[in-house]
């Protein structure tokens, strides 16, 4: 039997398990009773001393896993044994990307070579890539090259192999990304379409702010200050494949440090936002039991209280756009619609970094670059003040007439 005790947490007894793992290290676990500390002591000792009855300590898989490797095994399976070692490190959304190349693409293929992890070399990983260039684009090989070296890299930590072979080996040059994008007329026609649709606000919200598609989801009440007049970027829901297993991931933190932002929440927007917020109380009213309340709390749910899903975004913003006749871009290219509407309004680039959140402005610059004319612009007139130009020109065998 495990020692416990009960404590307090706001105001709900907690049963806390003190334990010793299978290497010798002291741990405790905290599980909540969920009864109130009012009039309940007798009923929580009850619980903890089954807890502390039943309990059995979780058994460290990674130390599992790691025990059973060895530079003998072949490479594809120690791929595979990497996934579940860095499952507990990584975000579930990142997680569900490297399964996806991992166990589609790269265990397979060298399985079929019969690689041992300790046989590895550069030439075998470069064939890999050629091979695969035929078949996708350089981005997509520069993927599978970081799942392999971070795999590698791993193995060198523990003593299972002596160098990274994947340091010698040439990664394609990354494709150009040129994003897709409405100008401003194109965001006009897009707005009238989406009169009276129900994803009318939630397409206004991402194009007028530029919010990816799961910080659109992951508004709630509180990010929204109608007294002070922000809204705050701080919480995403998004979808992850695992395995065939879609799984909706909320999370109360933005994609990165600098993508929690807030801003000004616009006049017009206040009123569209208030409006939803008065419907929302409406319809609790007329559902009564029936209207889910295990989304309370987020801006974009339907009548019945039901979040909207990622995917459902995406899929019926691609119907509407060939339904209406309108040009094809993907949800997301509203966020880049709104970086080229910026720019075109002669926004610094700094400043859109900010209001995109991104985690640094190389990002910025390398993506909207091309579309930033108006420093172009300031680039002709100063060449123009430092480097006057000759009034005319010899036109002689240029416009055909030939000089005797």
């Amino acid at each position: 039997m495990v020692a416990g005790h009960l404590e307090v947490k706001r105001g709900i007894y907690q049963c806390v398990l003190n334990y010793t793992d299978e290497t010798g290290k002291r741990k405790r676990q905290s599980i909540s009773t969920g009864l109130s500390e009012k009039g309940n002591k007798k009923r929580a000792e009850k619980i903890l001393m089954d807890l502390r009855r039943t309990f059995q300590p979780p058994v460290d898989q990674t130390a599992r896993i790691i025990s059973g490797l060895s530079s003998e095994m072949m490479f594809s399976d120690y791929m595979l044994q990497w996934l579940e070692i860095v499952k507990t490190r990584i975000k579930p959304a990142t997680y569900s990307s490297y399964c996806l190349m991992v166990k589609k693409t790269i265990a397979p293929y060298f399985a079929e070579k019969s690689i041992r992890l300790g046989e590895l070399e550069p030439r075998h990983i470069q064939q890999f890539y050629s091979e695969q260039l035929k078949r996708v684009k350089a981005n997509t090989v520069i993927h599978y090259h970081a799942n392999i070296h971070s795999a590698l890299k791993y193995a060198m930590k523990i003593d299972l192999i002596d160098v990274n072979v994947a340091d010698k080996v040439d990664r394609p040059k990354k494709n150009d990304f040129m994003p897709g994008f409405y100008d401003a007329d194109e965001m006009q026609e897009l707005f009238a379409a989406l009169k009276g649709h129900k994803l009318e606000l939630v397409v206004l919200v991402a194009a007028f702010y530029g919010l990816r598609r799961g910080e659109v989801l992951g508004l709630k009440w509180d990010a929204i200050d109608f007294e002070r007049n922000t809204i705050t970027i701080k919480r995403t829901v998004t979808s992850v494949n695992i395995d065939g297993k879609v799984t909706i991931i909320e999370q109360d933190s933005a994609k990165t440090k600098s993508s929690l932002r807030t801003l000004p929440l616009v006049s017009q927007f206040r009123e569209y936002f208030l409006s939803v917020k008065e419907a929302q109380k409406e319809n609790k009213k007329v559902c009564g039991n029936s209207y889910d309340y295990s989304h309370d709390g987020y801006v974009f749910v339907d009548a019945l209280g039901r979040r909207m899903k990622p995917d459902y975004i995406s899929s019926t913003f691609s119907v509407l756009l060939e339904k209406k006749g309108l040009k094809r871009i993907r949800f997301h290219d509203l966020r880049h619609s709104c970086a080229s509407l910026l720019l075109a309004n002669g926004v610094p680039m700094k400043q859109i970094q900010e209001w995109l959140g991104h985690s640094d402005f190389n990002t910025t610059a390398n993506i909207y670059a091309h579309l930033d004319y108006s420093s172009k612009v300031t680039s002709a007139q100063a060449m123009e003040k430092g480097l006057p130009l000759p009034a005319g020109f010899n036109t002689n065998g240029w416009n055909g007439v030939v000089s005797v």
